[in-house]
């Protein structure tokens, strides 16, 4: 994050020189184009995954820290699937002399994600890794377009492409 700020730094400063020495409108068009740049970075969607090393059933110590950094990876895309499409809930509540009695939750998510781009892999202390991603915005809603068409074909009653569901005969 600190290169994609000094790179931000240098095109900006890069621009004001560039001002200095062209007219108005140039400077309009670079000043514009600076900003979509910022825009660009900062709108991606970042996710960090975590896991505890000493957990990972191994007993060698490289391979734990492997398989550590490896379920870190996979807690990242599954935040990513909930900031992408949400998360389902399922909560049960009971109520007796209004009293709570019992308060179930159980989270889903689901759905699919490509593009996302590893930011990094950081230990933290002696038992823990994270690992960061970032999910590109644009990709962000072409995902969210395939599965809003995705389900209305669902809900059309039409057949998915690759889903061979038995029919009644």
């Amino acid at each position: 994050m600190k290169y994609n700020m000094g790179k931000v730094l240098r095109s900006m400063g890069l621009g004001l020189l560039v001002a200095a020495f062209t007219g108005c409108s140039t400077t309009t068009e670079y000043s514009s184009a600076v900003m979509r740049t910022m825009v660009n970075q900062s709108d991606n969607i970042m996710a960090t995954g975590y896991a505890v090393i000493s957990v990972q059933l191994n007993d060698n110590p490289a391979q734990q820290r492997l398989l550590s950094i490896r379920a870190s990876k996979l807690d990242a895309y599954r935040s990513l699937l909930e900031q992408v499409y949400g998360q389902y809930l399922d909560v049960n509540t009971t109520v007796g002399e209004m009293v709570v009695q019992s308060d179930t939750f159980r989270s889903r998510v689901q759905g699919v994600i490509y593009g996302a781009q590893l930011v990094s892999i950081t230990p933290v202390g002696d038992d823990t890794y994270t690992v960061t991603l970032s999910l590109d915005r644009r990709i962000v809603d072409d995902l969210r377009m395939l599965y809003i068409d995705q389900m209305a074909l669902k809900n059309a009653g039409l057949e998915l492409p690759g889903n061979h569901a038995r029919r009644a005969s």
